[in-house]
């Protein structure tokens, strides 16, 4: 049985994780997955993040997209920067799926009561490269499993390892996938939520708390990752573009290379309902509460210690595992993180 870092006695950074430690600490959010694990060749699926249940179109977000390095596929990236604003769920897919992931999501608008007329659909969407343990060429996914990781999406813990997004991906020449981590953060008297998701796909030389891993070091620098922050605290989208920022400190610890060929994206959404983009908002002058500029540090360090942990949680839930390695055409083996305790 595979068991999350903590379970192995180690506890990064100095902020404490919420009850479920994950992103759906942060009260309103779900997760869903779909998961697709076929014969000898077919290692994918997709993760779907809701950042509250009601009709995310209506009631937007405020949001921002940080790119350390831009070799991937964001969807949804140029309005997001426009606007500052979510208007539908996220979904991180394979490469090869960002298409239909996009097909999927306007499905998944069109069909909330209230939107029967809507016309434009700004779809958010992440993806990382299975192609290690994945037949991507296959068309896995479809539209309609997409779908069901929207259906599926759910308070309360979430799975991790080789699941929904993650069913393929590799870190550190190990097998990884989705993790999640969150960090209670006290500001001015009041704690705020912190949450955070990650699609692990990238290489580098592990590091576990600021040690070396003394494990045998595989050569493997490329590949992305997906990092997605939710917090309650009412962040202004420029903040938010703050916030995602530091997320890459956290993938910096755990010793990623930063290649050439890595995507590595984080994006940054508050819940926080004063800060919502209702219709009312969205047509008026509106003045919403957002956090002083004085007050986010220790929500920056909070993001730097839940995607480090996030990062660790997905290798240590994920088992090993066989597949298909589509850029070899050859079947392939990727072993599994194994720490003591």
């Amino acid at each position: 049985m595979r068991r999350r870092l903590r379970e192995h006695g180690i506890a990064p950074g100095v902020f404490a994780p919420g009850p479920m430690n994950a992103i759906t600490d942060v009260e309103g959010v779900r997760v869903g997955h779909v998961t697709l694990i076929e014969g000898e060749r077919i290692r994918t699926g997709a993760t779907a993040i809701l950042p509250h249940p009601g009709n995310v179109f209506r009631d937007r977000v405020p949001a921002a997209l940080a790119v350390l390095n831009g070799y991937g596929k964001f969807a949804g990236a140029t309005q997001i920067a426009e606007l500052g604003e979510m208007e539908t769920p996220v979904v991180l897919t394979n490469t090869l799926a960002t298409g239909r992931a996009i097909e999927a999501l306007i499905a998944h608008t069109l069909a909330q009561p209230g939107n029967e007329r809507v016309m434009s659909v700004n779809a958010v969407v992440g993806e990382t490269n299975d192609s290690r343990l994945n037949d991507i060429r296959a068309g896995r996914p479809t539209v309609t499993e997409i779908r069901a990781a929207l259906d599926a999406a759910a308070p309360g813990p979430v799975a991790e390892g080789a699941v929904g997004a993650g069913t393929g991906t590799v870190a550190f020449g190990l097998k990884a996938g989705i993790g999640s981590a969150s960090r209670l953060v006290p500001v001015k008297g009041e704690t705020v939520t912190l949450g955070v998701l990650v699609q692990a796909n990238f290489g580098g030389r592990l590091r576990i708390d600021g040690r070396a891993w003394p494990g045998p070091v595989a050569e493997d620098k490329d590949g992305s990752i997906v990092i997605v922050l939710a917090t309650d605290a009412p962040l202004c989208p420029r903040n938010l573009h703050r916030l995602a920022e530091r997320a890459f400190g956290g993938l910096s610890r755990s010793g990623a290379a930063l290649s050439h060929g890595s995507g590595d994206y984080a994006l940054a959404f508050s819940t926080h309902a004063g800060v919502r983009r209702g219709p009312e908002q969205r047509a008026g002058i509106a003045a919403l509460p957002v956090m002083g500029h004085d007050l986010v540090s220790p929500l920056f360090e909070a993001a730097i210690e839940a995607t480090e942990e996030a990062i660790l949680n997905a290798l240590c839930m994920a088992g090993p595992m066989r597949g298909y390695d589509a850029g070899k055409d050859r079947p392939s083996r990727i072993p599994a993180l194994e720490l003591p305790g």
